[in-house]
């Protein structure tokens, strides 16, 4: 081959090289997307540099009002779980998101219910990012929490709850009151008609046991709104745990009394009256007797706890008072941390509040429907008991009469 030849070879392969060059350069840049310069700033402009390190961070009211957690209980919180949430700088990620920043985040959406896309222009993080980042927080939350929080009940624990409730609202033998929520979240994907209940919304049902201090005993979440409320708490691992002795604390005699009664949990008429749970006597049995208006009176006051509880819960975290659109297992985690958040604000803040009644969401927070269902007669025999109980000199309290009257006028 002459020279001429191996010169016009040469030449042919560089510019074969040179087009590889570019077909790879240019696959390269359609598959590295372009960040907004709004993204890029989020150290200098977002809202956890700005607002909350500049502002918040010095003024303890302002600070509450945003996370609806104090700096210390926010700081406490955050050594609990920083570990787990921190991510450390990479080739690709060179200043990844702080933990505290995640944590931030993620607690602001629980006190406001914003949207991804709404949080994003604040905190300039993608939207995108912010639905992985809010589930990967919440499960740690979730693991760290709920042994801390929601732990299962001892009978000890029974013990001393049922002496608050006889101490603070004069119902002996009590270790809680019960109640069921249907929590209103945008319909899942696929989900057909598994989410939707008799009030004609998709939900996802709360079920809680609440002791005297509006602190939530144990909770279970995750039932379909489209199941029968009377089958709900039936199925339920709760269920065996309030009707089966082995959980509960032995009988005890009443108090300056010689009956010997059972334990029991405080329900509504969504619930199944049984050994140890009671609910109110039928209206049109309670109308033709004022013993009977007398115990419904009695138990419903106490029982009040769980409405409560339940109102400070959306009044704290007012995620409650939309429809949340996210995943439903998100859900189900939004939740159960909402409540244990609520116990860890409630341990640390004991304030009063047994004359304020706390109004829920009425759209976002619908009571279970009411269900009856066959009860033993063993059952009826303790309702008629502590009917006896409270009716009677050692049992009854100065005013129940007085507002049992009020209430018929």
């Amino acid at each position: 081959m002459s020279t001429r030849e191996l010169v016009m070879a040469a030449q042919l392969l560089m510019e074969e090289e040179a087009d590889d060059d570019i077909l790879v350069l240019s696959l390269l840049h359609k598959r590295r997307r372009k960040v907004h310069n709004m993204f890029v700033q989020r150290r200098k402009e977002g809202c956890f540099s700005r607002l909350i390190m500049r502002h918040l961070i010095d003024d303890e009211t302002k600070f509450t009002e945003y996370f609806r957690l104090t700096r210390y209980q926010f700081n406490e919180l955050f050594n609990l779980v920083s570990a787990d949430i921190k991510k450390s700088p990479t080739k690709f990620v060179r200043r990844p998101i702080t933990a505290k920043e995640k944590l931030a985040l993620v607690l602001r959406f629980l006190a406001t219910g914003e949207s991804y896309r709404s949080m994003a222009f604040n905190y300039r993080i993608s939207h995108n990012y912010i639905s992985v980042l809010v589930r990967d927080v919440l499960k740690v939350l979730y693991n760290k929490l709920v042994p801390l929080f929601l732990k299962q009940p001892s009978k000890e624990d029974y013990l001393r709850i049922a002496g608050q409730f006889d101490e603070k609202w004069n119902f002996p033998n009590c270790c809680g009151a019960i109640d069921g929520k249907h929590v209103r979240i945008i319909c899942p994907q696929n989900s057909g008609s598994l989410f939707f209940n008799y009030k004609s919304f998709f939900c996802i049902v709360l079920l809680a046991i609440v002791d005297a201090e509006y602190k939530f005993v144990c909770i279970d979440v995750g039932s379909y709104g489209k199941e029968g409320d009377s089958n709900i708490f039936n199925k339920l691992s709760m269920f065996h745990l309030v009707n089966n002795d082995k959980y509960m604390p032995e009988d005890k005699p009443l108090p300056n009394s010689d009956i010997r009664l059972p334990y029991v949990i405080l329900g509504d008429e969504a619930f199944k009256l049984s050994k140890h749970l009671l609910r109110p006597y039928p209206r049109d049995q309670a109308n033709i007797n004022i013993q009977k208006r007398v115990f419904n009176y009695r138990l419903c006051r106490a029982r009040r706890t769980s409405e409560n509880a339940f109102g400070l819960l959306c009044q704290t975290f007012r995620i409650f008072y939309t429809p949340i659109a996210v995943q439903s297992s998100t859900v189900d985690l939004i939740i159960t941390i909402a409540c244990c958040l609520h116990n860890m604000i409630r341990t640390s803040s004991q304030s009063s509040i047994e004359d304020i009644d706390y109004d829920m969401p009425k759209d976002n927070m619908i009571r279970l429907n009411p269900s009856g269902g066959n009860s033993t007669v063993e059952a009826f025999q303790i309702r008629n008991r502590f009917t006896e109980f409270f009716n009677s000199q050692e049992g009854s309290v100065t005013w129940q009469l007085k507002h049992v009257t009020a209430t018929d006028n």
